[in-house]
């Protein structure tokens, strides 16, 4: 049985980086001898069958309520416990970034509501990746704002059909979702203006090809008038077990220069200042135990750019590592 649970954490060791981040670990790939590595390919099939049911149990946070709350004086978290959702408000109109599950349009709804914003009053509705756990809620939300839904190239087609154009469609693990009308196609470096207020969109793909981390300025409550704080809001840097970062002619990459673009966004997100760490993940920058010391620091307690250059080194490590394995062995 010790066999088994060590190949069993072997097969999970790359299982979405999400998956680890929110646990707060990075696990250390173990050694296995010849016999250990028949084993793991026999449960390989068990696993990969069992991993869709597995997945909706794996972090039941993703579903749970969580009380909203302010970041910073136009920054809102809407979120669940996990999958996070941030409410940017304007005199012009409210911007939504991540519409979350397919079930999360109430919860995010609920969460506007007991702000005090109107639901109404959503113009905008951005993202971070177009995976379903991000996205699965966007045709709902769109259909009962009407807002204008933007979406980075290389994720724009993948929302508009539901996942179904996605690289990994035909994974075991992968989950369509509703498909949702894209108003506006962004680029690298393009900005999204309302009501006086600025978001910059940086692609960092791999995750998804249009993996989208966006950044804002914006003051906190608490401090000096006229303080602005750098915000990042990571799109997402993780991969999942079975995704092929080396290009072999029997085993092709996932797509081709996905290596290259997880290279790219490590680069770009090390490049990013940074004072207050957000993502689309609460697991990212360890939200929970953040929003347990708030009210002893409210200020002071979403502040942590060490947490996010560790966050960005635990990820690429864990890149780097996967790329190593797999160009020595193209068949793991």
């Amino acid at each position: 049985m010790r066999i088994v649970h060590q190949l069993v954490q072997q097969r999970k060791f790359n299982v979405d980086y999400d998956t680890h981040e929110r646990a707060g670990y990075t696990p250390v790939r173990p050694c296995v001898t010849k016999d250990q590595q028949h084993m793991y390919r026999l449960l390989t099939l068990c696993l990969l069958l069992l991993a869709a049911s597995a997945r909706a149990d794996e972090n039941p946070d993703e579903r749970a309520p969580l009380a909203p709350f302010q970041i910073a004086d136009n920054l809102y978290y809407v979120g669940s416990r996990d999958l996070a959702a941030y409410l940017v408000t304007t005199p012009k109109g409210n911007i939504l970034i991540n519409s979350n599950l397919a079930s999360s349009p109430p919860l995010i709804r609920a969460s506007i509501d007991k702000l005090g914003f109107r639901w109404s009053d959503t113009k905008i509705l951005l993202n971070g990746q177009a995976h379903s756990d991000h996205m699965g809620g966007a045709a709902e939300i769109l259909a009962q704002t009407h807002a204008e839904n933007r979406v980075m190239e290389g994720d724009a087609d993948v929302v508009a059909s539901g996942g179904r154009t996605d690289f990994h469609v035909k994974s075991a693990d992968f989950q369509t979702f509703a498909s949702a009308r894209v108003d506006r196609v962004l680029h690298d470096g393009d900005t999204v203006t309302i009501g006086g207020i600025t978001l910059t969109a940086h692609k960092t793909p791999g995750h998804t090809r249009g993996c989208t981390t966006w950044t804002l300025r914006s003051h906190l409550p608490g401090e000096p008038i006229g303080t602005l704080r750098n915000i990042v809001i990571v799109g997402g840097v993780g991969f999942w077990s079975d995704y092929r970062l080396v290009d072999h002619p029997e085993h092709p990459a996932e797509y081709p220069g996905i290596a290259a673009d997880f290279r790219h966004t490590f680069a770009t997100l090390r490049a990013l200042p940074c004072d207050v760490f957000l993502g689309s993940h609460g697991g990212y920058f360890g939200l929970l135990g953040k929003l347990s010391r708030q009210s002893k620091n409210s200020v002071s307690v979403w502040i942590d750019p060490d947490g996010y250059k560790a966050f960005v080194d635990r990820a690429e490590l864990a890149f780097n590592t996967t790329f190593a394995r797999q160009l020595q062995d193209p068949k793991q």
